[in-house]
C-alpha cells in the first residue's frame, strides 16, 4: 500500500483534506431548492462508500509497504472492525446534523461553530490518545480557533438580529454536530496499526479503516436517515418515492459531495502516520477557513449584516489561520 515518507508530504495531504472538507458542502448549495436534505444524504453516503472502496483497491493494494486491502480485511479483529464502524456511525449522525445546520444557518456558521467545535474536541481527544507534538503550541492554536468560533457566532448574531430572523435552532444543531464530529476520528485511528510500514496482527491499514468507516456510515444511514425522513428536524416528512423522482443533477451532486469528503478523509488518515492523529485532524480542520471563505465571499451569506460585521469576519479568519499555523508548528 502507499505510505507517506515525510512530514512535509503529510502536511500537503492535510491541506488537500482541508480543501476537500471545506468545499464538499458546496454541492449541497448547488442542488435544486426543493431537493430535501434527507434525500441528499442518500447520494452523499453512496459517494463515500464507493470512493473508499476505490482507494482501498488501488493505492491501498499496491507497493511493498504495509498490507494489501484484501489480506488486511481478512485478518482484522472484531474489536478493530467495531471501532472503525463506530467511527462511521458517529460521523453519520454528526453529518446529518451538520448538513441540516448548513441549510438553516449557512456554510460559514455551520463550519465555524460545528466544525470549529469538532476541531477543538478532536485535537484534545486525539492528543490524549496519541500525544505527538508540542502541547503548548498545539493548544495555543486550539485557543485561537475557539476565539474564531466566538467571533463567527458574534457576526451571525449581529446579522440575524438585524434581520430579526436569528435561528437559534441552526446554532444549536451546529453545536450538537460539532460535539459528535469531534469524537469519531479517534475510533477510526484506534483501529489502525500506528506505523503504517509495520502491520500489526488484528489491526487494519488506513485504507481498510476508511472503508470500514464508510460501511458503518452507510449502514447507519439506512437507520438514521430513514428516521429523519419520517421525523424531520426541519420541514415536513419525506417519502422514499421522492428520491426516485430526483434529477440526475441532484443525485450526481450528492454523490460528488460524498466522494470529495471521502477523498479528504482518506488523505487525513494516510497523513496521520507522519503527522500524528491530533495534528492531522487539527490541520485538516482548516476546512473551516475554506468553507467560511466560500460562505462569506462566494455565497454572500453575510451580505445583509450590519456595518462593522466584515471586521469581525476578517478577525475570525485571521484567528483561524494563526491557530492552524501553530498546530502545524507544534511538530
Amino acid at each position: 500500500m502507499f505510505v507517506i515518507e515525510s512530514y512535509s508530504t503529510a502536511v500537503f495531504f492535510c491541506l488537500i483534506t482541508m480543501i476537500s472538507w471545506g468545499s464538499s458542502s458546496n454541492t449541497q448549495k448547488l442542488v435544486s431548492p426543493d431537493w430535501r436534505i434527507e434525500l441528499f444524504c442518500w447520494d452523499y453516503a453512496f459517494g463515500i462508500i464507493v470512493t473508499s472502496l476505490i482507494f482501498a483497491l488501488t493505492i491501498g493494494s499496491i507497493g511493498t509497504e504495509g498490507r494489501s486491502f484484501i489480506d488486511d480485511i481478512q485478518q482484522a479483529s472484531n474489536e478493530n472492525i467495531a471501532n472503525a464502524l463506530l467511527g462511521g456511525i458517529i460521523f453519520n449522525a454528526a453529518n446529518i446534523l451538520f448538513i441540516t445546520a448548513v441549510s438553516i444557518a449557512g456554510m460559514s456558521v455551520a463550519f465555524s461553530v460545528g466544525s470549529g467545535l469538532s476541531l477543538v474536541i478532536g485535537v484534545v481527544v486525539n492528543y490524549l490518545t496519541s500525544p505527538v507534538g508540542n502541547a503548548n503550541l498545539l493548544f495555543l492554536g486550539v485557543f485561537l480557533i475557539i476565539i474564531a468560533i466566538l467571533l463567527n457566532t458574534t457576526a451571525y448574531t449581529r446579522m440575524s438580529t438585524a434581520a430579526k430572523s436569528i435561528s437559534m435552532k441552526g446554532l444549536l444543531i451546529s453545536i450538537a454536530s460539532g460535539i459528535l464530529m469531534g469524537l469519531f476520528f479517534k475510533y477510526v485511528a484506534r483501529s489502525m496499526f500506528l506505523n503504517f510500514k509495520v502491520p500489526v496482527a488484528g489491526k487494519v491499514s488506513p485504507y481498510s479503516a476508511v472503508f470500514i468507516f464508510a460501511v458503518g456510515f452507510f449502514i447507519s444511514n439506512i437507520i438514521l436517515n430513514t428516521f429523519i425522513m419520517f421525523r424531520p428536524i426541519v420541514g415536513t416528512p419525506v417519502k422514499f418515492s421522492y428520491y426516485l423522482k430526483g434529477t440526475f443533477k441532484n443525485h450526481l451532486l450528492g454523490f460528488i459531495g460524498g466522494s470529495i469528503w471521502c477523498i479528504g478523509m482518506s488523505f487525513s488518515i494516510i497523513a496521520s502516520d507522519k503527522a500524528g492523529t491530533a495534528i492531522s485532524y487539527g490541520l485538516a480542520s482548516g476546512a473551516i477557513v475554506v468553507a467560511s471563505i466560500w460562505g462569506i465571499y462566494f455565497w454572500k451569506e453575510f451580505k445583509t449584516a450590519p456595518k462593522g460585521t466584515n471586521v469581525i469576519l476578517n478577525a475570525m479568519l485571521i484567528s483561524f489561520l494563526l491557530g492552524l499555523v501553530l498546530i502545524v508548528s507544534s511538530r
